[in-house]
């Protein structure tokens, strides 16, 4: 599904990938460890299309998404990757249901048709019942599941988390670390993870450690 080949990116003089190649396959719940300042953010960013790497080449599902000129990129983003970040990022002045349409909205799938899968969504994720309300009225544990949801609205292939469960208590975050394996199994999704919880890697399908810009 996902398919990387000898990636590079400097930031300045600073070099943060010196050559990282990985497969990642259909299905497989990856998780990558690593210290602080070894270079997982920027490669999950990278594998995400956020980033550009200096060299080197990203396949999603075939595609060579490094190829491809912005617009398509965005479009290609928005409908082929969901995000999940340490911080949800949902928008404050939005109910939850409102927050999951949104990525659904832009990819210009009908209202109704997004508003339908949302609810879906947000009813396998135990929300249905809070989706009228704000973040702001939301548990920080509720506030991530919709940010999942979010994430799943245009039913991406491939999922990536960044210390998804950074933010919350123990209880929440083993609620949210079995949400990834249901999310795999149920939806068939690619999802890979960039974690420093040893937990979540012991669970995952595969873990792979970075240290100095490499996977080691």
């Amino acid at each position: 599904m996902i398919k990387a080949d000898y990636i590079t990116k400097s930031f300045g003089s600073v070099q943060v990938l010196k050559g990282v190649s990985l497969e990642v396959a259909p299905a497989e719940v990856l998780c990558i460890t690593g210290a602080s300042g070894a270079g997982k953010t920027t490669l999950l960013q990278i594998l995400g299309t956020l980033l550009r790497p200096d060299s080197g080449q990203v396949w999603i599902e075939g595609t060579p998404v490094m190829e491809l000129a912005s617009d398509p990129l965005a479009d290609f983003r928005n409908k082929h990757i969901g995000f999940v970040f340490q911080f949800h990022h949902l928008l404050p002045e939005f109910t939850a249901l409102e927050n999951v349409c949104i990525p659904g909205m832009i990819a210009g799938t009908p209202i109704d048709k997004v508003r339908t899968r949302a609810k879906e969504l947000l009813d396998f994720l135990g929300l249905l019942h809070r989706m009228e309300h704000k973040p702001s009225e939301l548990s920080g544990g509720e506030q991530q599941r919709v940010a999942v949801a979010r994430a799943l609205i245009n039913s991406p292939k491939v999922l990536l988390a960044d210390e998804p469960s950074g933010n919350l208590d123990t209880h929440n975050k083993n609620e949210l670390h079995r949400l990834f394996f249901q999310l795999r199994d149920t939806y068939k999704q690619t999802i890979v993870i960039v974690s420093h919880d040893q937990s979540l890697a012991a669970m995952s399908d595969r873990s792979l450690t970075m240290r100095d810009g490499l996977i080691i």
